[in-house]
């Protein structure tokens, strides 16, 4: 299974552009910051990932107030055919619940 679910800032956005296909598409940067329990221990976990939206979820992202917090949903795949790094592909985000303690 390759699904990744995180609670992200909206970061950085590119212009809203099309494939030669006529797909609309968003390319983000998505900031993360949380505190994450490991082999028993407290970790503060920081970190940048790229991100982009195809389709009619392009249109939400590219309308999406930068510096908002969202809980995106989506899966990782190659940026290309030939390249060993990954991109975050969003196929759904929203609004992030209030978390009371």
């Amino acid at each position: 299974m390759n699904q990744l679910q995180v609670i992200a800032s909206l970061a950085e956005r590119d212009a809203l552009r099309y494939t030669p296909a006529g797909i609309p598409i968003v390319t983000a940067r998505l900031q993360h910051q949380s505190e994450q329990m490991e082999a028993g221990m407290r970790r503060q976990v920081e970190f940048e990932i790229v991100a982009m939206a195809a389709g009619e979820i392009s249109g939400s992202l590219n309308r999406a107030a930068l510096g908002a917090v969202f809980q995106f949903t989506g899966f990782l795949a190659r940026r290309n055919r030939n390249s060993k790094s990954v991109v975050f592909h969003i196929v759904d985000f929203g609004p992030v619940a209030s978390v009371q303690d």
